[in-house]
């Protein structure tokens, strides 16, 4: 039997989050397995569970979906599903195809390093692992150097997930505009720590 392996990409970003939703369909990445030689002209979509990941030697998961998107995609449990399995589970939602305010996503990236730093072996997971994955891949790039430029991250992360990495407007901006927001949200939280410090 062929197994043909597809992977939906675009080449421009899409416009809006909901005809993002619509495109996209199935949370995990899915091989099609052509039926031809069974006289059938279908194909059949092969997907991996989430428990799978045990054999990759994945410790840690960062799962970006939010509880409504879980329970769409039908993978309710999922969270549940990765702790009975041995996971150390990092909860930080927000929208397919939005992007996290800058104190989450530096809330995201701080406990991404400390995993790292830990030598654990940690994933990222979206919807699509094109979006949000991408885009808290990308931020991290970013944090870790100050001389690779936004487009520099885009690329990498279109080279290694696909074109259809960093998949809206909004997303490219934020990148785009990442570290100027850092630098204001730290210099706030500076200043805060310094007023409650001098009551």
């Amino acid at each position: 039997m062929v197994n043909l392996a597809q992977t939906t990409r675009t080449s421009d970003f899409d416009s809006s989050d909901e005809e993002f939703e619509e495109e996209h369909q199935m949370p995990l990445q899915v091989s099609w397995l052509g039926l031809a030689v069974v006289n059938c002209h279908q194909l059949l979509g092969i997907c991996a569970l989430p428990e799978d990941l045990k054999s990759y030697n994945i410790q840690n998961v960062f799962v970006l979906c939010t509880k409504g998107e879980m329970v769409k995609y039908r993978v309710p449990s999922l969270l549940e599903s990765y702790q009975q399995k041995g996971f150390t589970v990092y909860h930080y939602p927000f929208p397919d195809g939005s992007v996290p305010d800058i104190a989450s996503c530096w809330k995201i990236l701080e406990e991404l390093r400390i995993c790292l730093e830990n030598g654990k072996k940690t994933l990222i997971q979206c919807y699509g692992g094109l979006g949000c994955s991408c885009l808290i891949a990308a931020c991290l790039l970013l944090q870790l150097s100050d001389t690779m430029l936004p487009e520099e991250a885009i690329d990498l992360l279109r080279e290694l997930r696909g074109a259809g990495a960093i998949q809206t407007v909004k997303q490219y901006n934020y990148l785009h505009d990442f570290r100027d927001n850092v630098a204001t949200y730290l210099a706030t939280k500076e200043d805060s720590a310094c007023r409650s410090v001098s009551r």
